[in-house]
């Protein structure tokens, strides 16, 4: 694999980690601000909701520029907004932070997995992409526990100074490594005509049900474990760790999947998820079991993330630059949905144990839109996209 597919990987930890970090966080944040656990719960649907509103908008705004320039500005952004988050004086500015960090997400994803896919051959595209993403993956495995770690003993702050270097690393990286050659094509009405097919919505759909089944549960894990499992502030850290590792093993599984089987692996991801979720919501009030059922919950969702970007790109190959970038905003549609989901369910004077169960209805639906996918596929006659 080329060098500059470590660099992106680098550079999607250091995303990864500003974006998931805050889950092991929201307790103190919230007593320091001072919010409720649901309302720091929405910076991360707002974070979210950034990402999805802002992908399309900086994915047309740098049409013009070569693909290498645009993810350097983009990581300068990135850096921007976790320094302002480390000074955030209160919950609104911390806010606001959150959102300058990710305007520079989507986009970076987006374009970031054209140039991974087009390093390597045809057959390798999805292990491609599956190596960008284990930066994401190795994000949970140690950027997230480890920056918790850090939270806890130096405040919620720290975290955020450590990935702003951790950025200043990456944008030297890109600088250094990524083709000088490459542009991107800014024909923007080409672009939105491939944005009209049926499939190519479904396929986007799929990716919202995805995320929102998997943050309607992460984005309250910390609670959760120390609510209702019983840990210590220091086993949700470890928890966190051992989460990392199930996500790192189903990331790994699922790009070799996904170039065998796409449809196979996308329904039997959701299945699997939606299944893990349900059993959570009993086995999270015994450490155990609870232990067992979130690493197995972290591989199934982590599993699915090589498949839904080749069947996102699949279904709008003219245009791979936007395509794959709102696909990347539908991810982060589905995380703010899947925050809101929980939240509701904590303010409906639900247990948390309750909260997993809505991850489930979410895997569920995510699962009934990938049948309809499939059905409308066969209905044209057209194979599934391939890698």
């Amino acid at each position: 694999m080329p060098l500059a597919l470590f660099v992106l990987a680098l550079s999607s930890f250091a995303i990864g980690t500003t974006e998931f970090v805050i889950m092991g966080l929201l307790p103190e944040i919230a007593a320091e601000l001072p919010v409720s656990i649901p309302q720091a719960g929405w910076l991360v649907t707002g974070y979210a909701l950034a990402v999805a509103i802002g992908a399309p908008i900086m994915a047309l705004s740098t049409a013009h520029l070569r693909r290498r320039s645009a993810l350097i500005m983009l990581m300068g952004f990135f850096i921007l907004g976790n320094l302002l988050c480390a000074i955030a004086p209160g919950y609104w500015v911390l806010m606001i932070a959150r959102i300058v960090t990710a305007l520079c997400h989507g986009a970076f994803f987006g374009i970031g997995s054209v140039v991974a896919a087009s390093l390597v051959s045809e057959d390798r595209k999805a292990r491609a992409l599956a190596l960008m993403f284990t930066g994401l993956t190795l994000a949970n495995v140690l950027g997230v526990p480890l920056g918790t770690a850090v939270g806890h003993a130096f405040g919620w702050r720290a975290p955020f100074w450590i990935v702003t270097l951790l950025g200043v690393a990456s944008l030297i990286g890109l600088v250094s490594v990524l083709p000088k050659g490459e542009v991107l094509q800014g024909n923007l009405i080409r672009e939105l005509s491939t944005l009209r097919g049926l499939s190519l919505w479904l396929a986007l759909l799929t990716t919202v049900f995805f995320s929102a089944a998997m943050f309607a549960l992460f984005t309250y894990i910390a609670p959760l474990l120390r609510n209702i499992t019983g840990v210590s502030p220091r086993w949700v850290t470890l928890t966190l760790l051992w989460m990392g590792i199930g996500l790192t093993v189903g990331n790994l599984i699922g790009g070799k999947l996904a170039d065998w089987r796409l449809g196979a692996t996308l329904a039997g991801t959701f299945a699997a998820i939606a299944l893990t979720s349900a059993i959570f919501s009993i086995t999270s009030h015994s450490f155990i079991p609870a232990e067992i059922t979130l690493f197995l919950w972290a591989a199934a969702n982590f599993a699915a993330v090589p498949a839904l970007q080749i069947n996102v790109v699949g279904f709008g190959k003219e245009a791979p630059n936007l395509v794959s970038t709102i696909n990347i905003g539908a991810f982060n549609t589905g995380n703010a949905l899947g925050a809101w989901v929980g939240g509701v369910v904590i303010d409906a004077g639900f247990s948390l144990s309750r909260v997993p169960l809505a991850g489930a209805g979410m895997a569920l639906l995510g699962l009934a839109t990938v049948g309809l996918t499939l059905a409308t596929v066969r209905a044209k006659r057209a194979p599934l996209p391939s890698s």
